[in-house]
């Protein structure tokens, strides 16, 4: 089976080596060094005090599927969702094989976002990280599968430099060693990046191997109420969702029926 991952990750570094020669580092730093004034709203402590823990994500293509809604326009749909009740948003700004830009961050927080919004890319470089804050982001994904743990480790501590979150994504059991560095969110990705093939399942397995008090994200697969109720209650506390309200006419509303069934 092709490894979808390995494409991807071949080509970010192709790109990030790209936007190094746009904006070299030493600027990019300049700009975010700015910034640093600027509180950030916590994704961690709005998922332990939401009812819903409900992230929605403003994903418009997937590799696997293509297009999912071209249309979607990131000054609509992310404010629709916060409107509606989200506790904090995902942002795809992976543009080859996502669709996705930074520029839909800032049109978010232009828009009126003031929820957190999670940078959803695949992060391999600490200019990313640069980036991320750049654009507006609150939280960055860190995925277990295309870094080293030590290479891990470095980029989380830059993060939190940056006033950055971390959301660290896992989806193997040997995978789990990764949450001794203790991120800010635990992630459990029911989708298998190689594959793409999906299982909710996946984060029932893995929930009672991660720390007990740690913040617990379930990412993928997720479409109705009671899958979140019983991922609630074997430990988690946020629930990542994109595709379950992408696909309609109006996400926003798709997530407002959601929550009223919760």
């Amino acid at each position: 089976m092709k490894d979808i991952l390995f494409d991807i990750v071949a080509h970010k570094k192709e790109e990030v080596a790209e936007f190094k020669s746009i904006v070299p580092a030493h600027k990019l730093y300049a700009q975010v060094e700015k910034l640093s004034d600027e509180t950030l709203p916590s994704m961690r402590q709005s998922l332990l005090k939401s009812a819903s823990g409900i992230i929605s994500e403003f994903k418009r293509r997937s590799p696997s599927k293509g297009w999912i809604n071209e249309a979607a326009q990131a000054d609509v749909v992310p404010i629709s969702y916060q409107e509606a009740g989200a506790t904090g948003l995902s942002i795809l700004t992976d543009d080859y094989f996502f669709g996705g830009r930074d520029e839909f961050i800032k049109m978010a927080r232009h828009a009126g976002v003031t929820i957190p919004i999670l940078y959803k890319n695949f992060v391999i470089d600490e200019y990313q990280l640069f980036q991320a804050r750049l654009a507006g982001a609150s939280v960055i994904l860190l995925i277990a599968a295309i870094i080293k743990r030590s290479e891990c480790k470095m980029l989380m501590k830059t993060a939190h430099e940056l006033g950055l979150e971390v959301l660290l994504e896992m989806h193997h059991e040997q995978e789990l060693a990764y949450a001794e560095l203790e991120p800010d969110l635990y992630g459990i990705n029911n989708r298998d990046l190689g594959s793409f093939h999906t299982d909710v399942q996946n984060s029932f397995r893995l929930a009672e191997k991660l720390p007990e008090d740690g913040c617990k994200v379930s990412e993928s697969g997720i479409f109705e109420a009671q899958t979140i109720k019983l991922l609630r209650e074997n430990g988690f506390n946020g629930f990542l969702m994109g595709e379950a309200f992408m696909k309609t006419d109006n996400p926003g509303k798709a997530l407002s029926e959601l929550i009223k069934q919760l």
